[in-house]
């Protein structure tokens, strides 16, 4: 009898004890419950939810703004640094005056990327990112306009037209001279980083499309008129604004025009595909919200 009684004391212990360690685990157990929790919940989020933290899209909007008004305002090459440079035919590449600079269609994209992302601050301030607001105020149309005519089709036309001529034939776009005075962080800013931050702007907010009449306009007027200007510089230079062109025949370059005409009209049309596809779901759900 003695030896039962002990036995049951000691088996009666055990569980105690037990139930004493289950419950002190508990608490750390809900804390990495929630925790856990929470992060799904975050990776989760959706596009809408996350467009709409005010504070991601600013902070976004600020470095890209930052780093694209800075692009524009450098002009410290220091060419007397490189006496090759000076005495060479590539000196027209580095622009250092801001006229000189509007030579360049890579300079014309960073105006508009710059200006896109001036206007998205003020939109994120004093409009509006809902995805299909009732009365989108003016400066949300208009950014929505400025992205899908100029600021999508422009900068992924010269990111990838310089780093594919690039990567043919360096000397055609970006000659090896010019790498003791041109930064390489400038060269990213005007051919990658504008690329880079305009797809992150179509997945992480929903733009209204204009009429595609209406787009691919706004957009062949702009491409025409800088068609129009390097022909002028030509006719009063008697230079080519980029290497490329003095080695094609008048044919040759009539094709090229051609094919960088039709590749940004392309490119619009991309950007028209990846806005509809990227936010279909979530423009439903926001019209039978509203209804």
């Amino acid at each position: 009898m003695r030896s039962n009684s002990t036995s049951t004391h000691v088996c009666g212990l055990c569980v105690s004890v037990c139930v004493d360690a289950s419950k002190s685990n508990i608490e750390p157990m809900r804390r990495m419950s929630n925790i856990f929790i929470q992060s799904a919940k975050l990776y989760k989020m959706t596009k809408v939810e996350l467009y709409k933290s005010r504070v991601f899209v600013t902070i976004i909007h600020l470095c890209a703004l930052g780093q694209f008004a800075y692009g524009l305002y450098y002009s410290s090459f220091e060419v007397q640094r490189s006496y090759k440079l000076k005495t060479s035919f590539s000196r027209r590449l580095v622009p250092e005056t801001f006229p000189q600079k509007l030579r360049f269609l890579s300079y014309w994209s960073l105006i508009i990327q710059a200006l896109y992302y001036v206007v998205s601050l003020v939109n994120d301030f004093v409009g509006t990112n809902e995805l299909v607001p009732r009365r989108a105020p003016a400066i949300r149309k208009f950014k929505d306009w400025l992205l899908s005519t100029l600021a999508f089709p422009v900068a992924l036309n010269v990111g990838i037209t310089f780093w594919t001529l690039y990567a043919i034939d360096r000397e055609l776009v970006f000659p090896k001279v010019l790498d003791p005075v041109f930064p390489s962080w400038l060269n990213h800013v005007l051919h990658t980083n504008i690329v880079v931050f305009i797809v992150l702007e179509m997945f992480t907010s929903y733009r209204a499309y204009p009429t595609r009449s209406k787009g691919l306009t706004g957009l062949t007027i702009f491409m025409g008129s800088y068609l129009v200007w390097i022909h002028i510089i030509k006719h009063y230079s008697n230079v080519w604004v980029y290497p490329v062109l003095e080695v094609l025949q008048l044919p040759q370059r009539i094709l090229f025009f051609a094919a960088v005409l039709g590749f940004t009209f392309a490119l619009y049309l991309l950007g028209e595909f990846i806005n509809n596809v990227v936010w279909a779901k979530e423009v439903k759900l926001s019209l039978r919200k509203s209804k």
